[in-house]
């Protein structure tokens, strides 16, 4: 592969997506081709090539096979994973992309894979205000890709629960806000997500317990993430740490308000950020 040269300013992503489009064209096969034989459509692999789309890790090793490259992209797909992630975060993004079930619960920021890049951009500049733009500006790019997961032909069911505190707190100001309540607003539409929002009203069932993620996975298995920064999150596979999370997302789903009352609320506040 002699594509190093011209990969120079690249992002990790793009840098894929070189790779793929220079071996691809070098086997001589057109994007529908390489779309078929690794079972995604040629948008897909269009969207991989142009640096717009995360990869799955089996549209990696699907590569890997096609081009009989010994691992050589899923070794890169784990330097996308890798770049602009924190070293503890790494390994709850590759568990992301295996899920089929994705159940978060959001109790003072809005879930990173639902975030507008204007919103992942304030959080990122209030957390780290002496920081240089551009390792902010990988951060955001870097948040803004796991919506990839969204984008795959199987997406996950995802259903994430957010205390109204994530409405409430004026994050980058009330048009930064108003977008991204619009942004949710869409994403509630998608036949694959649900969202509901845990009331103030609520009281002590919606602030007892930290922000967390559990990923369910094809084998009936679960793993847990809880979300304790600045110290890092943490990943449990433990049965015993994994019940408790799901009996904790079970009472706290019992105590918000319905999906449609949810939206409804989403769309109050988005109208109180636009006036």
């Amino acid at each position: 592969m002699g594509s190093d040269v011209f990969a120079e300013g690249l992002n990790p992503l793009e840098r894929f997506g070189l790779e793929v489009r220079e071996v691809r064209t070098g086997r001589k096969l057109t994007q529908k081709q390489l779309g078929k034989a690794v079972k995604y459509s040629d948008g897909y692999v269009s969207k991989v090539e142009a640096g717009l789309l995360m990869p799955s890790e089996r549209f990696a090793r699907g590569c890997d096979l096609v081009f009989a490259t010994n691992g050589l992209f899923l070794r890169l797909l784990r330097r996308v994973e890798e770049g602009d992630h924190p070293s503890w975060f790494v390994p709850y993004l590759q568990l992301e992309w295996k899920a089929v079930r994705i159940l978060d619960f959001s109790a003072l920021s809005i879930m990173g894979m639902l975030q507008t890049e204007e919103y992942a951009r304030a959080i990122f500049r209030a957390g780290q205000p002496r920081e240089v733009p551009e390792v902010i500006n990988g951060q955001v790019a870097a948040r803004i890709r796991r919506r990839g997961v969204l984008e795959q032909e199987r997406p996950p069911a995802i259903w994430v629960i957010l205390h109204e505190a994530c409405l409430r707190t004026v994050v980058g100001g009330s048009g930064v806000m108003a977008r991204q309540l619009e942004h949710l607003i869409r994403m509630a539409e998608s036949p694959n997500v649900d969202i509901q929002v845990m009331p103030f009203s609520a009281g002590a069932a919606g602030v007892h317990t930290l922000a967390f993620t559990l990923l369910v996975f094809n084998d009936e298995s679960t793993a847990l993430y809880v979300d304790d920064v600045p110290q890092g999150g943490r990943l449990y596979r433990s049965e015993p740490n994994v019940g408790i999370a799901l009996e904790n997302y079970e009472r706290l789903r019992a105590h918000a308000l319905s999906p449609d009352d949810s939206v409804a609320l989403i769309k109050s506040a988005h109208k109180e950020y636009r006036s």
